[in-house]
C-alpha cells in the first residue's frame, strides 16, 4: 500500500504563469498520457515538443552524426570555446530524442559559447536498461576521444539520471569532466518517503507516472539494487565525482533526489549544490519563455554550465 499524506496547496504555491504553462502542456500532453500505448505516447509527446519549440538563437547551427555508434546532434556557434557539453534528454527513458530538447540545447550553446552534443540514446520498452546507459557512456567516451576538450555533462529528468550514471562510471578513465548539471533528475530515491509521497499528485508528473516508466525501463521488475548505471543515488561511493549542480522543481515527486544526491557528494568530500526552484514543476524547461520563474532558473542553469566549464564554482 502506498503511503498517503495531504496534498500541498498547489493553487497558492504555483504562480499564474506556471499554471498557464501547465494547462498549455496538458492541451498537448494530457495527464492520462501514461495510459496510452507507447506509440501514441510518443506521438503526443512529439507534437507537444513541436508546439513549444522556439527555434535556434542567431549564429547557432546543428549537424547530425554518430559518435560511438550512437546518433547525436552537435550544436556549434562561431568562436566556440574549448569545452563540450554532453546533453541527455528527458522523457522517462520512453519518449523524446534529438527533436525533443533541440531548442534547449541550441540555447545552451548560445548562452555558454560551448559546443553541445545531444545524445539520442535507445528507448524502452524496445530497449530496456542498460541500453540507454550503454549508449550514453559510449557517446560520452567517443566525444572525449574525438576532441581534446574537457566535458560538462548535463541532462534533465531521465537525462539527469544518465549524466550522473556516466559521471560515476567514468571515474578514473583519464578524460576531464569539469562538472555535471542535473535538472529535476531521477536518481533512484526511496519512493516511499519525502517528495515522492508529498508530491505524489503534483501537476505534470505524479508518483504513478514515475512507477509506470520505472516498470517499462526494467521490464516490470523491481530493477537492480545498488546499480549505479540505473540509480546513481544508491551508490556506496560518492568520492571523486565532478563538481555537481542540481536544479530541482519544488512541486515534483523527484524533488528530494537532487538534495539527497548533493548531500552524498558533499559528505564524501566533493562539491555539490542543489537549488530547489520554488513553485516550479517537472518539465519546466519548456516554460522558460512563458514563466519568469522558469526563465530565471534556466538562466541559472546556463550560467552554472558556463561556470563549471571555466573551472569555476558559480555564485548562489
Amino acid at each position: 500500500m502506498k503511503p498517503t499524506t495531504s496534498t500541498p496547496d498547489y493553487a497558492s504555491i504555483i504562480d499564474a504563469e506556471t499554471w498557464a504553462f501547465i494547462r498549455e502542456t496538458e492541451s498537448w500532453y494530457p495527464p492520462e498520457t501514461a495510459t496510452f500505448s507507447i506509440e501514441r505516447q510518443r506521438e503526443v509527446y512529439d507534437a507537444m515538443c513541436r508546439a513549444f519549440h522556439r527555434g535556434y538563437p542567431a549564429g547557432v547551427t546543428a549537424e547530425d552524426t554518430r559518435l560511438g555508434g550512437v546518433p547525436v546532434r552537435v550544436y556549434s556557434a562561431a568562436g566556440d570555446r574549448p569545452v563540450t557539453v554532453v546533453y541527455f534528454h528527458g522523457g522517462g527513458f520512453v519518449v523524446g530524442g534529438l527533436h525533443s530538447h533541440d531548442d534547449v540545447c541550441a540555447e545552451i550553446c548560445a548562452s555558454t559559447g560551448y559546443r553541445v552534443v545531444a545524445v539520442d540514446y535507445r528507448l524502452a520498452p524496445e530497449h530496456r536498461h542498460p541500453a540507454h546507459f550503454d549508449d550514453a557512456l559510449a557517446a560520452t567516451r567517443a566525444v572525449a576521444a574525438s576532441r581534446s576538450q574537457p566535458l560538462v555533462l548535463a541532462g534533465d529528468s531521465a537525462g539527469g539520471n544518465l549524466a550522473a550514471s556516466v559521471a560515476h562510471a567514468t571515474r578514473g578513465e583519464g578524460f576531464r569532466i569539469l562538472g555535471q548539471v542535473l535538472v529535476y533528475p531521477y536518481l533512484g530515491g526511496d519512493m516511499g518517503k519525502g517528495s515522492y509521497v508529498m508530491h505524489a499528485q503534483a501537476p505534470m508528473l505524479t508518483l504513478d507516472d514515475v512507477l509506470f516508466y520505472h516498470d517499462i525501463r526494467f521490464g516490470g521488475t523491481a530493477g537492480p539494487d545498488h546499480d549505479t548505471t540505473a540509480t546513481p543515488l544508491r551508490d556506496t561511493d560518492f568520492a571523486c565525482l565532478p563538481p555537481t549542480l542540481i536544479y530541482a522543481a519544488e512541486c515534483d515527486p523527484l524533488c528530494d533526489d537532487g538534495a539527497d544526491y548533493a548531500a552524498a557528494i558533499n559528505a564524501a568530500g566533493g562539491r555539490a549544490r542543489c537549488t530547489t526552484e520554488a513553485g516550479l514543476v517537472h518539465g519546466y524547461l519548456r516554460a522558460r519563455s512563458r514563466s519568469a520563474r522558469a526563465a530565471d532558473s534556466f538562466a541559472r542553469i546556463t550560467a552554472g554550465i558556463a561556470a563549471l566549464g571555466r573551472g569555476e564554482w558559480p555564485e548562489e
